[in-house]
């Protein structure tokens, strides 16, 4: 049985080899666009199935696993800073308050029907605004191609005051939810869930009591 993770996400890559289970990885051909009037836990289901969808239909037999994140805030959706400047803008907007990280995983196998996308949401608490900490954060460009301008498992962990939730799906694959899928389409995972997030093996993880 092959297993395909529909994405160029390094981060989603190094996560999901923690689970021990054998995959293949392949670029989604999906355009992403958020849609003004949808609910960001819609938006983010959507750009899962979709872009697992994207790989299924070339690779007909093979467990595809589709992920996206959304950052939700005032019920608004927090996706990619385009440039520093909106990087700027969306720090600031989340600086000392809580905001919501929602991903989705989608599992589609076009020959066995399989059509899934289940959602984990973390609470995220940003520290308080900081000038003199975001422009030194901007400055090492780890902002960019980061939902809401910041990465929990590099130097953006630094902005982070605390998390109500699983760090995974923060970082964009929430393993436990992903073990879980699997097992239910046959997918036998090695792995200890307990020990493995006892041991928080990944970036900045440990940091974070949760």
């Amino acid at each position: 049985m092959t297993i395909i993770l529909a994405s160029t996400s390094p981060r989603r890559r190094e996560l999901l080899a923690l689970l021990g289970v054998p995959f293949d990885v392949k670029s989604p051909i999906f355009e992403e666009r958020l849609v003004a009037d949808r609910l960001a836990v819609e938006q983010v289901r959507f750009f899962a199935r979709g872009k697992a969808q994207s790989v299924a239909s070339q690779e007909p037999e093979a467990i595809v696993l589709g992920s996206d994140t959304v950052i939700e805030v005032d019920h608004d959706m927090i996706g990619k800073p385009v440039d520093l400047a909106d990087a700027r803008a969306m720090l600031r907007r989340l600086a000392g308050r809580d905001h919501h990280v929602h991903t989705a995983v989608a599992v589609v196998c076009s020959a066995r029907v399989i059509d899934t996308v289940a959602l984990s949401t973390t609470v995220v608490r940003m520290k308080p605004f900081d000038e003199l900490a975001h422009e030194r954060y901007l400055k090492t460009g780890e902002s960019l191609g980061k939902a809401g301008a910041y990465s929990i498992q590099g130097v953006g962990g630094n902005l982070i005051d605390s998390i109500d939730g699983d760090f995974t799906t923060v970082v964009g694959l929430p393993l436990r939810l992903v073990a879980q899928l699997l097992l239910q389409v046959g997918v036998n995972v090695p792995i200890n869930l307990d020990e493995l997030y006892a041991m928080k093996p990944y970036a900045n993880w440990a940091r974070f009591s949760v």
